[in-house]
């Protein structure tokens, strides 16, 4: 086994078990394990009775401390429509009951504002803005939904976009030829591989999110490049029991060796080919685009 291989293996098994790994886990921006500090139970006995359900949600969090868990639990809610559209958020109340300073509630705010969650204008408040307004790019608002009521719209969504990006990134990535991102899309395969022989999921799900990024990446094509953060966000919401990813199988490997060795031919075509091919291996992919003809 590579070097490489055995140091992601190891950082995820670290991860898995809550103990800190040895520095390429913070390479890997998935969501937390679920916690449980001050903000998640909270008591909500007064006069908004829906902002206590949240103390019945998991509360995971990519921020640090009470703001990143206020962002995390506001967000789900509305996002759950719990808090429907033109609901007025009161930020006195909100700190009041989550027991938060004014600065963690105006930050926390501000942070779903730019998400186009809520809209706050002078002599009217604090306020959640309709779905149209929504930023459904944001990775953060891509795990809300994919985690919530609209789970089968989200997820599906996330399948077709896929669908869109993924097969004219190794289109054109095949005609990059970067040595060194083929060497690492390489090693992704590789880490895979010996994952997948251990039943280590958790390893397989990050090589795979790290040789999907790569390889649009490497496309050259800035917008492309700007879109895949989606795609990582759908390799970790697509359904997976216990990492959030898809189920590693031989069929999937495969089709990632397949589409390494088109890149390194410089076969544009075949690799466009063997992505589609992968792309089909995913259930949520395979109920709403039709296999590829054969000619």
């Amino acid at each position: 086994m590579s070097t490489l291989a055995h140091t992601m293996m190891t950082a995820a098994r670290s991860a898995d078990s809550g103990l800190a790994g040895p520095g390429e886990l913070d390479r890997y921006p998935y969501a937390e394990a679920p916690v449980t500090e001050r903000l998640g139970a909270p008591s909500w006995d007064g006069s908004d009775p829906e902002l206590g359900r949240v103390g019945r949600r998991a509360a995971g969090s990519r921020g640090r401390g009470l703001h990143g868990q206020l962002v995390q639990q506001l967000g789900q809610m509305i996002v759950s429509g719990d808090l429907g559209a033109d609901r007025p958020l009161v930020p006195e109340e909100i700190g009041q009951r989550f027991e938060v300073s004014r600065t963690v509630v105006r930050e926390s705010l501000r942070v779903l504002e730019a998400k186009g969650l809520v809209s706050a204008r002078p002599n009217v408040g604090t306020r959640v803005r309709p779905v149209s307004d929504w930023n459904l790019l944001d990775p953060d608002i891509i795990e809300w939904r994919a985690f919530g009521p609209q789970r089968d719209n989200q997820r599906r969504e996330l399948s077709e976009l896929r669908w869109t990006i993924e097969p004219l990134a190794a289109r054109l990535a095949a005609g990059h030829g970067r040595e060194d991102i083929q060497q690492r899309l390489s090693d992704m395969v590789e880490i895979m591989s010996h994952a997948l022989g251990q039943g280590d999921a958790l390893t397989f799900s990050r090589a795979d999110a790290e040789f999907h990024s790569l390889l649009i990446q490497v496309a050259g094509n800035r917008m492309l490049e700007h879109l895949s953060g989606i795609v990582s966000s759908a390799l970790q919401v697509s359904g997976g029991p216990v990492t959030g990813c898809d189920r590693p199988t031989d069929a999937s490997l495969g089709h990632h060796a397949r589409i390494v060795d088109a890149l390194a031919a410089g076969d544009s075509a075949a690799a466009e080919a063997a992505m589609r091919q992968l792309l089909i291996v995913h259930p949520e992919v395979e109920r709403v685009v039709p296999a590829p003809r054969e000619h």
